[in-house]
């Protein structure tokens, strides 16, 4: 498609930092940023400055490069509340003044900034990994300000893509706004031997019920701590993810788990540690109120696990017959379907078969990035539709 095509100079911002795996974010980013340039196009991505959002320890080694794309740091101010929004500001300047065709701004907050890049003649696509403004950690002004980038999208954004239905469907009744669906994807893993997971916490394979994501409110993780220490078992529930800001949460579900020896925190955790855990869960469990489109659920039946999961619709769009749902927020059903599939083995290797084709051949990033492209490509007809000075809908 690429050689087809003249050449897109692309810029991507709104992320964290790439390579990385702060968040869902910056997987979409890195993917789709390193097929653009195997696709033969031009791609550059604005990092913020500053430290790993689970600590000092997991900074990576500071890039220019990034398998073809480049990379720029930008001004960050490195302070809760602040990171997100100085990034975004000074990444979406640089963005607008630069020589590029097509920005590409990721997630609510940063698209406040999308009128600036659109002014000075860019085409503006931006994507919506989720309602942002509905996270818990995001109060008060925060929350506002998302919200308000929300508006902006709406109102400058070319095209703007959803990865959920249920969220394109929110666009469509509260703005009259149509977006386009692209879900994320995902890439066939190859399984991994307990080994670093046995010599660091005593981990084998199918002895644990897995979590992985990061440590806030809205993942239900309190929910799936009080069931799991209501089941009889002698598997261990590991919580395995950064606390992105939250640590006060991740000190409260500590408390919530204090005496029960079977629940082990392991922290963030990336590379060859993470492919082990999803690599030998007996059960992954994700128990979330609220979502985008959850990657590590798509990354964790890419590994063939049996997964668990709360009927909350994004999570019901990934799954489709593929594995077992409780109601969102009822612990004691989500103790009712874990303790039934630890004592019925069979029906947890049911879930398991078929799981990874399904989800492999369902999500996949190379059609993901294909289907980004077409949308660089196909704005330019939407401009007086969605045009910055017309806007659309209620924007109240």
């Amino acid at each position: 498609m690429g050689n087809k095509t003249r050449q897109l100079n692309i810029a991507m911002l709104g992320h964290k930092r790439i390579p990385s795996r702060e968040g869902g974010i910056e997987v979409v980013v890195e993917e789709l940023g390193t097929r653009m340039v195997q696709l033969g196009h031009r791609v550059t991505c604005f990092n913020r400055s500053g430290h790993h959002v689970s600590g000092s320890e997991f900074d990576g080694q500071k890039l220019n490069e990034y398998k073809g794309v480049r990379l720029k740091t930008v001004f960050t101010i490195n302070h809760k509340g602040y990171a997100a929004m100085s990034s975004s500001v000074s990444a979406a300047m640089k963005a607008a003044f630069g020589k590029y065709d097509v920005v590409h701004i990721h997630a609510e907050g940063p698209a406040v900034m999308c009128w600036l890049p659109k002014l000075l003649g860019k085409r503006v696509i931006v994507t919506i990994h989720g309602l942002d403004w509905q996270r818990s950690k995001w109060g008060g002004f925060a929350g506002r300000y998302i919200k308000f980038g929300e508006k902006i999208a709406v109102r400058c954004a070319d095209e703007i893509i959803v990865l959920s239905r249920g969220v394109q469907k929110y666009f469509e009744q509260t703005y009259g706004r149509k977006t386009r669906y692209i879900p994320n994807g995902v890439t066939r893993p190859q399984k991994k031997e307990a080994r670093l997971i046995r010599e660091r916490f005593g981990l084998e394979k199918d002895s644990y019920i897995l979590f992985l994501g990061r440590i806030v409110p809205e993942k239900g993780i309190s929910y799936l701590i009080e069931a799991f220490r209501g089941i009889d078992t002698e598997k261990r529930l590991v919580i395995a993810g950064g606390s992105s800001d939250t640590d006060g949460f991740l000190k409260e579900m500590q408390g919530l788990a204090k005496g029960d020896e079977r629940i082990l925190f392991t922290g963030f955790v990336q590379g060859e540690m993470l492919e082990e855990l999803y690599s030998n869960a007996y059960v992954y469990v994700l128990p979330s109120d609220l979502e985008g489109m959850p990657l590590s659920l798509l990354e964790a039946m890419s590994y063939g696990n049996c997964c668990l999961v709360s009927d909350i619709p994004e999570c019901k769009e990934v799954v489709g017959e593929k594995a077992a749902v409780f109601r969102k927020g009822d612990t004691a059903e989500l103790r009712k379907e874990l303790q039934y599939l630890i004592d019925q083995p069979e029906t947890a290797k049911e879930y398991r078969t078929g799981a990874a084709e399904y989800i492999c051949g369902t999500f996949n990033w190379n059609k993901v990035a294909e289907e980004t492209l077409k949308v660089y490509q196909g704005v330019k007809g939407q401009k007086e539709r969605y045009g910055c000075t017309q806007g659309t809908g209620n924007l109240g």
